[in-house]
């Protein structure tokens, strides 16, 4: 009998150690695609990229618990995933080489009036959208910009090149189409 106990509770702790190793499968490789898909405005999804999140998460569900759809399970892959964060999070303070690695990193966008066609194009920033950040700004052309960046929240920072460097951001505004939009 206490063999049938023991045996039990190392097939537990097994099923929970599996967990364990997919919860941290699916961590690493859900930052990996978010890094390599460059997705710099988490913070301004549209349509599109809430649904992707959507599905994205139903279809690793399966991965990280496998069979196990009991509470304890869920609670345990939860757990992995908050505490791979806190940790990650740590080193990267830590660590300049594993911070670079992961985060992306600010882009200049206009410097000294010149503007750097190729970020922008890159970027995705239209014309349009950066002469609506210098007009939040109070600057009209771009050769009073002094330093333009798209930071890696989203928002463009702008410093003008007048004597009082005055310095301004600009929260980037995706358009999305509405339901009327689509007739």
């Amino acid at each position: 009998m206490n063999i049938i106990v023991v045996e039990n509770e190392s097939q537990a702790m097994n099923e929970y150690l599996d967990i364990i190793l997919r919860s941290l499968a699916v961590y690493a490789f859900m930052l990996v695609a978010i890094r390599l898909t460059g997705k710099k405005e988490l913070s301004q999804l549209n349509t599109t990229d809430v649904v992707l999140i959507l599905l994205i998460s139903n279809a690793v569900q399966n991965a990280m618990v496998g069979n196990n759809t009991s509470l304890w399970g869920g609670l345990v892959a939860a757990a992995v995933l908050f505490a791979l964060n806190f940790a990650l999070k740590k080193l990267m303070f830590k660590s300049k080489r594993l911070r670079d690695l992961i985060s992306q990193h600010p882009e200049i966008l206009i410097h000294n009036g010149k503007l750097n066609f190729d970020k922008l194009g890159k970027l995705d920033i239209t014309n349009e959208e950066l002469e609506e950040a210098m007009r939040e700004h109070g600057i009209e052309k771009y050769k009073d910009v002094k330093l333009a960046i798209l930071e890696v929240d989203g928002n463009i920072s702008i410093i003008s090149g007048d004597e009082t460097l005055k310095h301004t951001q600009f929260k980037r505004k995706r358009k999305h189409k509405s339901l009327g939009d689509l007739n």
